[in-house]
């Protein structure tokens, strides 16, 4: 089985009709990534006894045509709670954390008979762009094993462009699907704020974070992204909406004719020059098709780094206050007072990342400057969200870059904070605003081979006109058919 040469609908097919059992399915997904991993090195923990097992029962009760995931091997991100399977949020802290109850998303999935191979590297608790601050190891581009596979869904990025599963979860809190999606030439979707609950997530950022997939198509991505929607009681964050059936809308009468395409001035400020040929290209492709591009302006785009850092930092700051050596986690030996256990335990537990952005919401949020940090962040979320609200009165969709350049080398940018912070100012202003956002092939930089991601930005709960718009362009082009060979031979 070539997870390239395949898609979710017609694996389903496969194996309704029996031409492949979910456990000789479940089998080569193993083979394959253990050719891999040693290379790649896109998964934290591999599950599988327990997936092969899963796979044998559900081909002795066999899979019926309604239950599309059942018995499709998929994986799961490491922040992402999994009953009996350890979840480590990449982090020292976590390293032997074993959950005794399933995030709803999983629980979703385990419902339609999903098989979950593994859990997929990220940078600890989510913090970080490039997937190199994990406790355990670095995950290594297929495109490119010199490069970063982008973060912090690194992993899932990583196991989807090397074939390894037709889709990976992931969660992204200020671009942590769309860049590592850029990165690694697949498609990864941040559904709007409150789609997807939230309950049973390693929180990072609260008010930030949402669960979405990465995967090879953008169907299949519609068709993933809609099992795992919908209203949650112990999510008080999860949206009442209605989850429509956006696959259904995709297919050859799909077209963006008249579709209004605001393409912001200020998404262009700061584009390596090979990326912004091919996403001036990709918009030449979109007017040929017959959208109705504009130049617009979202003024506050600039201050959306250092806002988010402050506000993303502030939250971390306190969702982490529970990881002290006492409930859960790593607890440091030889402690002599509780004093002790508090401060070494978080000083061993947690990596850099994680203590400096402890450190800098701790700071935000103190007495002394809630006023001048916090307050004033939060007041410039609201201005980028409103900058948001003031283009989609006249346009559909917002286009530009997911990130300002291609993956970079490992090791360039880590020392560097400022500089890896910035990696994410195009897709930041989105978890800002709480709105839903695709990256998608656009194409590869004349410059290293790279793929190149276009990020679609949408109104509130329509992801059917994102989806709309990353089909067509993927239909009409044949980015998303190019796959790596690992090493770099692009």
């Amino acid at each position: 089985m070539d997870f390239y040469q395949t898609s979710l609908s017609q694996l389903h097919d496969d194996l309704v009709n029996k031409k492949i059992s979910a456990t000789e399915l479940t089998k080569e997904a193993f083979d394959h990534i253990k050719g891999n991993e040693d290379q790649v090195k896109a998964f934290i923990s591999l599950n599988e006894d327990q997936a092969l097992k899963r796979a044998a029962e559900i081909d002795a009760k066999g899979i019926s045509a309604d239950q599309l995931t059942a018995g499709v091997p998929l994986a799961v991100k490491d922040n992402i709670l999994t009953k009996g399977l350890t979840t480590t949020a990449a982090s020292k802290m976590l390293e032997n954390f074993n959950p005794v109850y399933d995030a709803t998303v999983v629980e979703k999935l385990n419902a339609a008979d999903y098989i979950n191979v593994g859990k997929t590297n990220l940078d600890e608790f989510a913090m970080g762009s490039s997937t190199e601050n994990s406790a355990f190891f670095t995950t290594h581009n297929p495109w490119d094993l010199t490069r970063v596979p982008g973060g912090s869904s690194g992993g899932s990025a990583a196991a989807v462009a090397a074939g390894d599963v037709l889709g990976a979860l992931g969660t992204d809190t200020g671009g942590s699907i769309r860049m590592p999606a850029s990165f690694n030439g697949v498609v990864g979707m941040k559904p709007t704020y409150g789609r997807v609950s939230r309950w049973g997530i390693i929180a990072f950022g609260s008010s930030f974070d949402q669960v979405g997939w990465l995967t090879q198509n953008v169907k299949d991505n519609a068709l993933l992204t809609a099992l795992i929607s919908g209203n949650d009681e112990r999510d008080m964050t999860s949206s009442l909406k209605e989850v429509p059936d956006w696959a259904a809308q995709l297919n050859e009468n799909t077209n963006v004719k008249g579709l209004r395409i605001a393409v912001p001035k200020e998404y262009f400020d700061g584009l390596d020059e090979d990326v912004q040929e091919v996403i001036k290209a990709a918009l030449d492709h979109l007017e040929s098709l017959g959208a109705i591009i504009d130049e617009v302006s979202l003024p506050h785009t600039k201050y959306g780094v250092p806002a988010y850092y402050i506000l993303a930092s502030s939250e971390a700051s306190s969702n982490l206050q529970r990881y002290d050596g006492i409930r859960y986690g790593f607890r440091a030996a030889d402690v002599k007072n509780l004093e002790d256990v508090y401060v070494r335990s978080r000083s061993e537990g947690f990596g850099e990342e994680v203590k400096r952005r402890i450190m800098l919401g701790t700071f935000s949020l103190s007495a002394g400057f809630y006023d001048a940090y916090f307050n004033k962040a939060a007041k410039v979320r609201r201005l980028i969200a409103q900058d948001f609200e003031d283009v989609f009165k006249d346009h559909d969709v917002i286009v530009g870059a997911t990130g300002a350049s291609t993956a970079f080398k490992i090791g360039a940018e880590i020392d560097d904070p400022q500089t890896m912070y910035m990696n994410d100012v195009l897709t930041v202003p989105v978890n800002m605003a709480g709105l839903p956002a695709m990256s998608i092939p656009a194409g590869f930089s004349a410059k290293n081979g790279m793929p190149v991601g276009l990020q679609i930005i949408g109104k509130a709960f329509d992801e059917q006109t994102v989806y709309n718009t990353g089909y067509v362009f993927e239909q009409t082009t044949d980015f998303h058919k190019k796959t790596p060979q690992l090493g770099g031979q692009n």
